[in-house]
């Protein structure tokens, strides 16, 4: 789990992100992620300055196993110094051993934040998930944290002032805040009121506006006026010419193999792809995570 001392923003890993959610969505399936309905509570991953270090990361690690639906997975925390924030070691089980650096003695309430990274590792290698490449595999793991309910612990953890910072994990806060408000969609969960971080909170709501805005894309109902004039005109330009339209706009058209127009856009939601025929309003339903989709095409 890396702890890097710059802390970036804004969206740069937006692609691998959404990819992370489609990616889990297959795995677990549409009953498998709502099964994850509610987030590991405050109270539960809470760690005060009095309590024992290792008893109290041994606590915190089982309310993580839970939380995971992590079946007889026993955690052995300790604490060494090294240069990451935090790592696991990955075997066939019953027993996983997880180190948090030693500055965590310290920075006891951040411990819960550094298990879930590694916890969700484990997870993961139990559901033979993975991305190729570190950086991909640690996105993919960052985006699983907090979609299962476990990473508003990461975004809590980052602060930031004039004189010193703290993130951990690969996700910038803001796309953070961008998974743990998809899953706040889906759930209606309000993540906002366990924030401790007046930073975190407002990462979250710039993710926030973000995964809204997946909502209001063309060619679903909810677009705005100047999305669904940008659509009308690559509509036109498709009957001659279909392919995805040169601007980065997430919908392409295609000619079907019956005659006739097709579009294909991400679901808002778990950002599959989606086809449906060009033919005013439609009504179309995600195959992957079922959300019912009102379609302008």
């Amino acid at each position: 789990m890396a702890n890097g001392s710059e802390v970036v923003h804004g969206f740069p890993h937006l692609d691998t992100v959404r990819a992370a959610i489609t990616a889990l969505h297959k795995r677990l399936s549409y009953d498998g992620v709502r099964a994850y309905d509610s987030s590991v509570p405050p109270a539960d991953v809470a760690f005060a300055d009095g309590d024992d270090l290792h008893l109290g990361a041994q606590r915190v690690a089982r309310a993580l196993v839970r939380q995971l639906r992590l079946p007889e997975a026993r955690m052995i925390v300790s604490f060494r110094e090294m240069h990451h924030a935090a790592s696991v070691e990955l075997t066939a089980g019953p027993e996983y051993f997880i180190e948090l650096n030693d500055r965590f003695r310290r920075h006891r309430r951040d411990i819960g934040a550094a298990l879930a990274h590694e916890i969700t590792h484990v997870l993961l290698h139990r559901l033979g998930l993975e991305f190729h490449g570190t950086r991909d595999n640690e996105i993919l793991t960052d985006t699983v944290t907090t979609y299962l309910g476990a990473g508003w612990l990461l975004l809590d953890a980052y602060r930031e002032d004039e004189v010193s910072s703290q993130k951990l994990g690969y996700l910038t806060p803001e796309e953070f805040g961008y998974v743990l408000a998809k899953r706040a969609l889906v759930f209606g969960e309000d993540p906002s009121v366990w924030f401790t971080s007046p930073q975190g909170y407002t990462a979250y709501t710039k993710g926030r506006e973000q995964a809204l805005r997946d909502g209001r894309q063309p060619p679903l109902s909810a677009a705005g006026w100047n999305g669904r004039r940008r659509y009308a005109k690559d509509r036109r330009n498709a009957v001659e010419n279909p392919g995805r339209p040169g601007h980065g706009s997430p919908y392409a058209f295609e000619h079907a193999p019956g005659g006739g127009l097709r579009v294909s856009f991400p679901c808002p939601t778990c950002h599959q792809r989606i086809r449906v025929p060009v033919r005013g309003r439609v009504r179309a339903r995600c195959g992957l995570c079922r959300t019912v989709l009102e379609c302008d095409t």
